[in-house]
């Protein structure tokens, strides 16, 4: 058995997110087994019947003797606890993570030495909910799941966080670390904060305002009924990034409202939503089909792919003869080459 086909998993974290990839793993065939901190979090996943633990030596134990792919999944203020576990217990293991950000957690890793086994994750699928109760086997299903792809990147661990993430029902998006902060500071992390400055805003007109509050309100606010040290724990480690777009968001109202003073007109911004609004609505993903794990140039071209809107929906398979071997730590050499196919 070539370490690719290992399917042995161990989640370091079972609240929303590891949670749900616990259910998700497990529906999907994997051999799975996690680690929570609380006890109540422990007994309601044992409950439930997964086999989840607070005895984190004893997790990691058991990872470095399956070789389990190892998934951090706690916000980013407790990583550092458990990078620190893992290069005790199982340093060997290959590992990602599914933290909102993936520049600070990379870091991270490479203080702790444990960057030539790791490939960064980010699914993007959630709730306002949390802990063991939100969790849900189809939390991922058709989500996109960012797998890093930064030079370095090595091809066997590569492959096999890309599998967990298409067992689990997602597809796979190549994105360097770097690229992937600026990009959610645009999609998740700004609407973090606005949703936080409506419901504000909403508040402070009163019972009456709240009264004939409806739909626009309702999913604007959304996210904001996400416990607020959890929104800090996603949105504060991508500050630079956060700030850079608020800046711009801030130039975009306040243009609006010169306007609205002078002209009484919020045309140039509705224009300008509404276009944006279509392009997302009638953005189309397109299969990324011929770039093999370890082939020459493979990082560099998913990289290409990746900013052009290319995804995985299964793992490409080269040509028996063609077919590259993985080796750990070994990162393949290339140029770049565009891989994408036509787009509608």
């Amino acid at each position: 058995m070539t370490a690719d086909d290992h399917t042995a998993l161990c989640v370091l974290g079972t609240g929303l997110i590891g949670g749900s990839l616990l259910r998700a793993a497990t529906a999907a065939g994997r051999t799975c087994w996690g680690y929570n901190r609380s006890a109540p979090g422990v007994a309601a996943a044992r409950t439930s019947g997964f086999d989840v633990s607070d005895d984190l030596a004893a997790v990691l134990r058991r990872a470095a003797e399956a070789d389990a792919l190892i998934v951090v999944a706690v916000p980013m203020p407790a990583v550092h606890a458990m990078l620190d576990a893992i290069a005790e217990y199982a340093p060997g293991c290959a590992l990602t993570d599914v933290v909102s950000v993936k520049a600070p957690v990379a870091a991270a890793v490479r203080r702790y030495g444990l960057d030539a086994r790791y490939v960064g994750g980010h699914p993007m699928a959630g709730t306002a909910e949390s802990g063991w109760q939100a969790t849900d086997a189809e939390l991922f299903r058709g989500a996109a799941w960012a797998v890093g792809v930064d030079p370095g990147t090595d091809a066997d661990v590569w492959t096999r966080v890309t599998r967990l993430a298409l067992d689990c029902g997602a597809v796979a998006v190549p994105v360097t670390a770097s690229e992937h902060d600026r990009a959610v500071a645009r999609i998740s992390h700004l609407p973090h904060v606005l949703a936080e400055a409506l419901a504000v805003a909403g508040a402070r007109g009163g019972d009456l305002a709240l009264g004939l509050a409806a739909g626009s309100f309702r999913d604007g606010t959304r996210v904001a009924g996400t416990a607020p040290d959890l929104v800090r724990a996603i949105c504060e480690p991508n500050s630079e990034a956060l700030l850079a777009v608020l800046d711009e968001t801030l130039t975009a109202l306040g243009e609006a409202r010169e306007s609205l003073s002078a002209q009484t007109s919020l045309a140039d911004l509705t224009a300008a939503g509404h276009a944006a609004r279509q392009r997302y609505e009638t953005a189309e993903r397109w299969e990324i089909t011929d770039v093999f794990p370890g082939a020459a140039g493979w990082l560099e071209k998913l990289q290409e792919a990746g900013r052009a809107g290319g995804v995985l929906t299964h793992l490409p398979v080269a040509p028996a003869g063609d077919r590259p071997v993985l080796r750990p730590a070994r990162p393949g050499p290339g140029s770049p080459r565009r891989n994408r196919r036509d787009q509608r």
